[in-house]
């Protein structure tokens, strides 16, 4: 089995597709062999928008990927723009169906990034949550979170969360050209509460070792 990571959000629209391919380049840079995995997309049109430029990404530094089809990259796709619960109408999906799919990709990788959809409180069907497929998967979860006004807040909800289900995480910002308030009115806090803050933009390169070493403890 590969070296799972969950990339996960405090909401949607984060930012969990541009740190993704910012994980590639980094575990890449490394010397890893890195492959991608979106197991389920919602608002799907013609194609799966994310998880097709998940798979561009990770095929360019790694051409065995290029075996695969984006329909192994993305199994479930809903063409309804929401939760997975309301895009499938509520039906039950089966964990065991993101397997197979997920066995081939790992055939050809040392690394996986496995991106989730939404945040972690994002509804599956009834009984599930996307923070499951990171207990599913067993991997180590990459929780990436905004910097504008209100990501304390966010922030320590999901990592709450995380810290109650005893799922080993680690957190980045991803800083937008807008959130021009951050060093001001959050991160004095933040620098407070945690050891390190890391930036995605800044960091990817300490958050890829510093995942590599929850993966590994």
């Amino acid at each position: 089995m590969s070296k799972r990571i969950f990339v996960t959000a405090t909401n949607t629209n984060i930012g969990k597709t541009h740190t993704s391919k910012l994980l590639i380049q980094a575990f890449s840079a490394l010397g890893f062999s890195v492959g991608v995995y979106k197991p389920i997309e919602t608002g799907v049109k013609d194609f799966p928008s994310d998880g097709s430029e998940l798979f561009n990404a990770a095929c360019i530094h790694n051409s065995a990927l290029l075996s695969l089809t984006l329909q192994n990259i993305v199994p479930l796709q809903f063409t309804l723009p929401a939760a997975p619960f309301v895009a499938n109408r509520g039906r039950k999906i089966d964990f065991t169906l993101f397997d197979s799919a997920l066995a081939k990709i790992e055939a050809l990788c040392d690394i996986v990034i496995i991106e989730g959809a939404g945040g972690l409180m994002v509804p599956i069907d009834s009984e599930t949550m996307m923070i499951d497929l990171a207990r599913y998967f067993n991997a180590t979860t990459l929780l990436v979170t905004h910097c504008n006004l209100g990501c304390i807040n966010d922030t320590l909800l999901s990592i709450n969360v995380l810290e109650e289900s005893k799922l080993p995480f680690v957190v980045g910002f991803n800083c937008r050209a807008e959130d021009t308030s951050f060093e001001t009115t959050s991160l004095p806090y933040l620098n407070y509460r945690f050891p390190s803050i890391y930036r995605i933009d800044q960091d990817i390169d300490t958050i890829a070792k510093a995942l590599l070493d929850t993966i590994s403890s």
